[in-house]
């Protein structure tokens, strides 16, 4: 698996080398970030700048270009005049979910309000609902499948925020802290990421009527 401290170090010297003074935040997300990668995790990195040009991303490309594990690193790219004016239901996410690196994202906090967290779990059911829909209909694909699952994850950990005002990173430590539907959810997901086969079917169901009841309250807890 990939030495992820080594992998970040050669990372923030590149983007030092690249930005300098103008880097404003960078963290490590997903499950680098939680420690819980596994041989074909992704590297989601963050980063932050004073603003961003075109001419900046293809500067972003070339730097991640030079790097180790080039097919590895995703993650997110902006300005931060951007970031102050996105929406917050996405912003709740990015917050909680980030490992800072450098900088901080503390002064997005105010914006992180309940009314972000119900919009944040509502667009979360309806992408998912429209998602499961559309691949019973059209794709049928497991890849797809598995991808609503993960997603399935985030909405869960801002529906267990917005009951508790804790959020829980690690998928692990938030199954035993789940009522039982999201804990359906999250076990499925778990057991897809172990290599368990796709129920095409059945999972497809499991997942819609799960989205569905959520859709329908709006986000809010029932």
């Amino acid at each position: 698996m990939i030495d992820i401290a080594t992998w970040t170090q050669a990372f923030m010297d590149a983007l030092d080398a690249s930005f300098g003074q103008r880097i404003w935040f960078v963290g490590l997300q997903g499950s680098y970030g939680r420690g819980e990668a596994t041989e074909d995790s992704d590297i989601d990195m963050v980063v932050i700048l004073d603003t961003l040009s075109a001419d900046d991303i293809l500067t972003y490309r070339a730097l991640l270009d030079s790097l180790a594990h080039r097919d590895k690193a995703c993650g997110f790219l902006a300005g931060w005049e951007e970031i102050t004016h996105w929406d917050a239901a996405d912003l709740f996410q990015l917050y909680h979910d980030t490992l800072p690196l450098r900088g901080s994202l503390d002064t997005l906090l105010p914006r992180l309000d309940d009314q972000a967290v119900e919009r944040a779990i509502h667009l979360g059911a309806c992408n998912i609902y429209h998602g499961c829909v559309h691949n019973m209909i059209y794709a049928q694909k497991e890849k797809t499948l598995r991808g609503l699952y993960k997603q399935a994850v985030y909405v869960i950990q801002a529906i267990h925020y917005r009951a508790t005002g804790h959020f829980v990173r690690r998928q692990q430590d938030l199954e035993n802290v789940l009522d039982a539907p999201e804990q359906a959810i999250l076990r499925t997901w778990m057991n897809l990421r172990a290599g368990q086969p796709v129920e095409l079917a059945d999972m497809s169901q499991a997942l819609l009527a799960w989205a569905r009841h959520w859709v329908i309250l709006g986000g809010r807890a029932d």
